[in-house]
């Protein structure tokens, strides 16, 4: 079944031009990352300027975010798809005056539905997942069929329509996976990986970036507490001993953008990123809100709910069994290949490179907290500190 085209009538693609690969960008500064939106956005690198870029799940808070930069960028055409027909359809009021946005509606299970949208495409960012790990635990046939079988038919399709590069999003729950989803997703990277091993010489290019937890993207830890606030409490944990890494909505999408050009094939990209305790950003959050909300900090409570299954008490960015075969840059760990392919060998001729190898595991647990006060000038520098801000799309 062919996907429903949501662009406005008659609108057509700019004349054609020419699409320029670039391979490398202009490093910054690693964490802590400022954690406000830059008004310019995002910096892409100039491989996006005049490319066709496909964006899937452009409705969610990432996904959206991508399709905004990558048509900042210069790209001559970007089209969104997304399974949310809702959401697609006020996305696509919003995108009315840009003859270069074209969103449809369709789902990344529908191998076909790809291969029409990726006709003429140079560039995928694959942003569509099933992301919520106690929702993935009650349906695990959803998460294979989106998250597995998903990522397959985006790969398939590239095959297919001789895209050029394809990077996926995935997630720090990839490692040493305890969940449906972070299972669901590790697999994900794995077929990326193999799918460039076996790539001909001017196939596409495959290969994966890891999040952290995304702070104020939908269904995340933050505007849940500041509902929980406004209502006077309870705010819930699961374990006070939890930590996390964090990143903003912005490090997110520089990450997917620089990744892009930045890989050779094969690997995985990881933002060095700030690490928190959940029960510090709840303490922050209430100190700061409830007063805005007409409550006293001190009437807030606090229940410990216990963990949800396969909820960890850390996150893992790299593993002990990935160090041995990670670099760092500047700005980014890049974890390399588990293996090599005759057809494509592992290269590693990355800007920016600082060491030819990683020391330790990158694990949540392991890394300085910040501290409360850095954690409140963090929230507030990203407007995530105010009563009620803008939701993310």
């Amino acid at each position: 079944m062919a996907a429903q085209d949501y662009s406005s009538p008659g609108r057509g693609a700019p004349a054609a031009a020419t699409w320029r690969r670039a391979e490398g960008c202009d490093r910054v500064a690693a964490v802590p990352a400022k954690a406000s939106r830059d008004p310019s956005g995002p910096a892409a690198p100039d491989g996006f300027r005049d490319a066709a870029v496909l964006v899937t799940g452009a409705c969610g808070t990432v996904g959206r975010a991508l399709f905004e930069a990558v048509l900042a960028a210069g790209a001559r055409e970007v089209i969104g798809l997304d399974n949310n027909e809702s959401e697609l359809f006020f996305m696509a009021e919003a995108f009315r005056g840009d003859p270069r946005a074209r969103l449809f509606l369709g789902d990344v299970r529908d191998r076909d539905t790809l291969r029409d949208r990726m006709r003429g495409v140079d560039l995928v960012l694959h942003a569509a997942a099933l992301k919520h790990v106690m929702l993935c635990e009650m349906s695990p046939p959803d998460a294979v069929e989106t998250n597995i079988r998903g990522v397959q038919n985006v790969i398939d399709a590239a095959y297919a329509c001789n895209v050029r590069r394809v990077l996926l999003t995935s997630s720090d729950k990839a490692v040493n996976p305890t969940s449906v989803m972070g299972t669901s997703k590790l697999m994900g990277e794995r077929l990326m990986t193999a799918a460039n091993a076996r790539a001909r010489e001017g196939g596409p290019i495959f290969a994966s970036t890891r999040f952290g937890n995304v702070l104020g993207s939908r269904g995340s830890v933050v505007p849940i507490f500041r509902r929980q606030i406004a209502r006077g409490g309870p705010v819930t944990l699961t374990d006070p001993r939890m930590t996390r890494f964090i990143m903003t909505l912005d490090e997110a999408v520089q990450l997917v953008l620089d990744s892009t050009f930045l890989a050779r094939g094969g690997e995985a990209f990881v933002t060095k990123m700030p690490a928190i305790r959940i029960e510090d950003l709840a303490q922050v959050m209430i100190e700061a809100l409830a007063p805005r909300y007409g409550h006293r900090p001190e009437d807030v409570a606090v229940e410990v709910i216990g963990s949800k299954p396969g909820e960890k008490l850390y996150e893992e960015l790299l593993s002990s069994e990935e160090v041995r075969r990670s670099l760092e840059l500047e700005r980014y760990f890049v974890v390399l290949p588990a293996f090599a392919s005759e057809i494509r060998p592992i290269v590693t001729d990355y800007p920016g490179l600082v060491r030819d190898h990683v020391d330790r595991p990158y694990v949540s647990s392991d890394e300085p907290a910040m501290t409360p006060a850095d954690l409140r000038a963090y929230l507030e520098r990203g407007g995530l500190l105010d009563p009620e801000p803008t939701e993310e799309p």
